[in-house]
């Protein structure tokens, strides 16, 4: 899978850099967790007496183990040569007051003979016609520059060698030479001179990568790198550290309990991980989450995650809500959900987490109505008015789209109801979708109900009683209609179940929206049953894991975990806590290395095959931790 698999990631506030599970770092995003990322290879190697090159990230005699330091987000990879018996300890932090990537080097002679090391760095910087990527080498590492970046790679040690052009050709030798200190080549190679290692000795070495956008000269960049060739990295290390893990301390909003077993253990192990991913997901500036760490930039087997969706972030935000992140959660929505609304009410299918339209193929009306359900479902956690107030005119605008969708589908004038579905590949009039916007009236009549009379105050008396009364009973009425509409044509009386659409009728593990979280239908209902009893007979897998629909060729079809936490969320909703426990476990033993959930699992390696540390997934995991709890 090379660089899909993202089994590692860590960061700050600006930085989001990921790892395979050897070490090799795949992706280094700056200053935004979307949009820009800077590396094609970063690969690291060592020399040992007359060797060629040894990558640490692939070498047919290294052995790796890697483990986070708990309960932070700084990463250790254990890469141990058993030709050479020399292990190298690889740590790797993004400092918190300053943006920089720390690799820090720890080299352990585990053998009887002595070791001669020479360390090398071979990277690539992504390039392209209007930002053309050159290198200059400096007295301690390289600056690989375009017009509107740098990235520099470098240690407070000199470098023991360099070389700009044709790197590519020689770096296996692990022998680098280049007359020039300055070059046109998009790939550039340094290496530093570890030394004489002797059995049982250890030696050190700290790299730092620091990315400027362009906003200084190159004069200003290398007085920047003397500058933080200054700093005391240890210190940043131990405040990286505690800072985590005081963050996990504080978002604790579960207060779960110290586990006592296994069991337990598998479970807090993915709900820390889950409150260290949030932030790093988050644009700390405007709020937007994007799905996941980007995966797939040449758009081989998907359209990208590295995205803000703001159906998913609704998820993403009631998870932050029960962690205590409610500060975050507010500025999603008042600052970016506000940002990114579209004049006519509606929100587009994706953003960049600056607020910026990101590509986008198709509208989604349940991303619209996704967000006036989380607007109230925020309140519901902070019981903040001022709140709602701020957000009221924001809801008003998308519901009056809303009222002008479902009347369309009612009236059947064929203007607005050709909507995708909220796996983004069928466009028509969707269970899941009128479910959203079913909750998203409902939303909006609370919203109403909590401000009462005081609404004409702070709207300077554009809203009078008259004109809420009758939104209020337009959007009930409307809800009767769409639940009436969704009894009469999207239930399947021959297969004794709902379904997702009329066109193709397939069973649909989002059917479970319309019981949670949006609440058009009780979990007993008799057709809500046979609905469950269906998805049980269609889309569930022989590993236990759930797909998310009848013939979903997506990747083959794998199970997702979100589907299998939806099914928990409903079972739970039932009172049926056996169901919900079997369920749930699935996704416990196919949680990733690090604790991370994907998108996906395979069936035969019960592995995490696409898309790790996705944001929905770990969120609908901490909503079902939250259900647990109140059991």
């Amino acid at each position: 899978m090379g660089k899909y698999l993202n089994e590692a990631i860590i960061g700050n506030k600006n930085m989001l850099v990921t790892f395979s599970d050897r070490g090799e770092m795949l992706r280094l995003s700056y200053p935004n967790r979307d949009n820009r990322q800077y590396i094609k290879f970063f690969n690291t190697g060592v020399k040992i007496n007359d060797s060629d090159l040894i990558y640490l990230h692939e070498d047919v005699n290294n052995t790796y183990l890697q483990y986070y330091d708990t309960d932070t987000n700084i990463l250790n990879t254990e890469i141990t040569n058993t030709y050479f018996n020399l292990k190298i300890l690889q740590t790797d932090f993004a400092t918190m007051k300053e943006d920089i990537l720390v690799k820090k080097y720890t080299f352990i002679n585990d053998g009887n003979i002595e070791l001669d090391v020479k360390f090398l760095i071979h990277s690539e910087l992504l390039s392209d016609q209007n930002n053309f990527v050159g290198a200059m080498k400096i007295d301690t590492g390289m600056i690989q520059y375009a017009h509107d970046f740098s990235v520099a790679t470098f240690s407070k040690q000199k470098l023991l060698s360099h070389q700009i052009n044709g790197s590519i050709n020689t770096i296996h030798s692990g022998i680098i030479h280049d007359k020039d200190y300055i070059g046109m080549s998009k790939e550039s190679s340094i290496s530093y001179d570890i030394g004489k290692i002797e059995p049982g000795e250890k030696k050190e070495l700290e790299i730092y990568v620091y990315i400027d956008e362009n906003k200084k000269t190159m004069k200003l960049i290398e007085d920047e790198i003397e500058r933080i060739k200054k700093i005391d990295f240890n210190k940043e290390y131990t405040h990286v550290k505690s800072y985590w893990r005081k963050y996990v301390k504080e978002h604790n909003g579960l207060e779960l309990k110290e586990p006592t077993n296994s069991y337990e253990e598998k479970i807090q192990d993915i709900y820390r991980r889950s409150i260290l991913l949030f932030p790093l997901l988050t644009n700390q500036t405007t709020g937007g989450v994007i799905a996941a760490p980007e995966v797939d930039e040449e758009l081989t087997q998907c359209g990208r995650y590295g995205y803000c969706w703001p159906r998913d972030a609704i998820f993403i935000a009631k998870a932050l809500d029960i962690l205590k992140m409610t500060k975050e959660t507010e500025k999603f929505y008042s600052n970016f959900c506000r940002m990114t609304q579209s004049k006519n009410g509606m929100w587009e299918q994706r953003f960049y987490t600056d607020g910026k339209l990101a590509p986008c193929w198709g509208y989604q009306v349940d991303e619209t109505a996704s967000v006036v359900y989380g607007v109230y479902s925020h309140y519901e956690y902070t019981k903040n008015e001022e709140f709602l107030k701020a957000n009221l005119h924001m809801c008003e605008k998308a519901v009056d789209f809303l009222k002008k969708y479902v009347k369309d589908i009612l009236e059947k004038t064929g203007i607005y109801h050709v909507s995708y579905d909220l796996w983004e590949m069928y466009e028509g009039i969707h269970l899941y979708s009128l479910a959203s916007i079913f909750s998203a009236f409902d939303s909006m009549i609370k919203i109403y109900g909590v401000l009462g009379k005081n609404i004409s105050d702070f709207e300077n008396n554009r809203l009078k009683e008259e004109k809420i009364s009758k939104s209020i009973d337009e959007m009930s009425n409307l809800k009767i209609e769409i639940k009436k509409y969704i009894d009469e044509n999207l239930y399947d009386e021959n297969r004794k179940s709902y379904v997702r659409n009329a066109d193709d009728k397939r069973i649909d593990i989002s059917l479970l929206g319309a019981v949670v979280p949006f609440k058009v239908f009780s979990p007993k209902e008799k057709r809500v049953l046979n609905t469950v009893e269906n998805i049980n007979l269609t889309i569930r897998t022989y590993t236990g894991g759930y797909q998310r629909f009848e013939y979903d060729h997506y990747r083959n079809g794998a199970p997702w975990p979100i589907a299998n936490l939806w099914m928990t969320l409903y079972y739970l909703e039932n009172g049926e806590k056996k169901k919900a426990k079997e369920t749930f476990d699935f996704v416990l033993k196919t949680a990733g290395k690090h604790s991370f959930l994907g998108e996906q699992i395979d069936n035969n390696t019960l592995k995490p095959n696409w898309v790790i540390g996705l944001g929905w997934s770990h969120a609908m995991f901490v909503i079902v931790l939250e259900k647990l709890n109140k059991m």
